[in-house]
């Protein structure tokens, strides 16, 4: 027969026995966290839905840090308030917010820089070339007007990484003629939401990927009146953003990556209600805006925009 032990003899025997389990517990080695992966600069943690690294591409894409992606800056799907048919693209070159029409009322939004032959665009086109990393020469015009930055291009830039017509470009036709109109990328992120000195209409090369697959031979492309801009965006996100000068960089310096870019601008950075989140407001303000509306509202006065010598660019 075995022994017995006393329940109180027992209790004491598990309560020794636990306190020293928790004891060696106590004392084995910490499991040390695996550090967060960094991805060109930017935590994995920070990078913004849809605007991640793109290792597939012919010429890969790193992420677009997040800092260039608040408010309308990035893309969204959601109801369709302009006139436009299904299957059309829409461009609000005031708001600078171009749309891609579905049917049943909705529709990709997505934000755009507007250069100087953009704000040009009256009429309507249709597409009726695309080309995945196409190629660019400037224009006899470019060259002449602003030697400086267009004269090294002369000879024509490869599609790539260093072109300006980014990762796609949609050629814009009245008829069979080429208006030399076209949406396409852009590897300056800063100009997106602003209006340039040079360039047509341009989306992050994610967005214009994202837009591409979409867009059919002979869509139309419709372009959006300022009235039609008030009507439908509110007066502040009809007058977003501001002009940028040229942005000057060797093509040694952007074929090797080291071309940098610009800060973002805070005046790009609208909510889709015309308001100005939190944080840009700050921004803003410490940049020498006092002008502001009401920080209830976050508006600020479209006669009043921050100097490019203000944001230091």
């Amino acid at each position: 027969m075995l022994p017995t032990m006393s329940p109180a003899v027992t209790r004491r025997r598990l309560l020794l026995g636990a306190g020293g389990f928790s004891l060696l517990a106590a004392c084995a080695a910490p499991v040390e966290e695996e550090p967060e992966e960094v991805i060109n600069g930017i935590p994995a943690s920070q990078i913004v839905e849809g605007y991640g690294p793109l290792p597939d591409e012919r010429y890969p894409l790193g992420p677009v840090p997040p800092e260039y992606l608040v408010g309308v800056n990035r893309r969204a799907h959601g109801r369709y308030l302009g006139d436009a048919p299904a299957g059309a693209i829409e461009i609000d070159t005031h708001a600078k917010l171009l749309y891609w029409i579905e049917s049943e009322g909705t529709a990709w939004r997505y934000s755009i820089a507007v250069g100087r032959q953009g704000r040009g665009m009256r009429a309507t086109t249709t597409v009726q070339r695309k080309v995945e990393w196409p190629s660019w020469t400037p224009t006899a015009n470019m060259i002449r007007s602003e030697p400086e930055i267009y004269r090294q291009f002369a000879g024509g830039v490869p599609g790539g990484p260093a072109n300006p017509l980014g990762a796609r470009a949609l050629y814009l036709y009245q008829g069979s003629r080429d208006t030399m109109y076209r949406i396409h990328g852009t590897n300056d992120w800063s100009s997106i939401g602003n209006s340039g000195s040079a360039g047509c209409i341009r989306l992050f090369n994610h967005d214009i990927i994202h837009l591409f697959p979409k867009v059919q031979m002979g869509a139309r492309v419709i372009i959006r009146s300022k009235a039609d801009s008030v009507r439908i965006e509110g007066e502040a996100l009809a007058n977003r953003g501001i002009e940028l000068p040229a942005y000057f960089a060797s093509r040694e310096s952007i074929e090797d990556g080291t071309a940098g870019q610009r800060p973002p601008v805070p005046e790009a950075m609208m909510n889709e209600d015309g308001t100005y989140p939190p944080e840009i407001l700050a921004q803003l303000a410490a940049n020498g805006m006092t002008d502001l509306a009401a920080e209830t509202s976050g508006t600020l006065a479209p006669h009043d925009p921050l100097s490019a010598a203000t944001l230091g660019i």
